[in-house]
């Protein structure tokens, strides 16, 4: 069986409840489809992150960012 989680809903998630249950879907039903996709949602974001963090840097190119900013700010004035 599973467990009961009980919430108290503020006006914000009340308002977002009208909308997930606005095609006849119960609270119970939409609460479970929402913590479903938030935790595959969560998932697929720190799997990417987890990819980005794995990726090569490359070899650096030489530029200095910071210097040519600093230069292109200088010509605006």
């Amino acid at each position: 069986m599973a467990d009961t989680i009980t919430i108290r809903p503020d006006a914000e998630t009340s308002h977002a409840l009208d909308i997930l249950t606005h095609d006849g879907a119960s609270r119970s039903a939409a609460i479970r489809q929402a913590i479903i996709e938030a935790g595959m949602r969560a998932e697929r974001a720190a799997a990417m992150k987890r990819a980005i963090l794995r990726m090569e840097l490359g070899k650096p190119d030489g530029v200095d960012v910071a210097q040519l900013i600093a230069a292109e700010r200088m010509d605006e004035h």
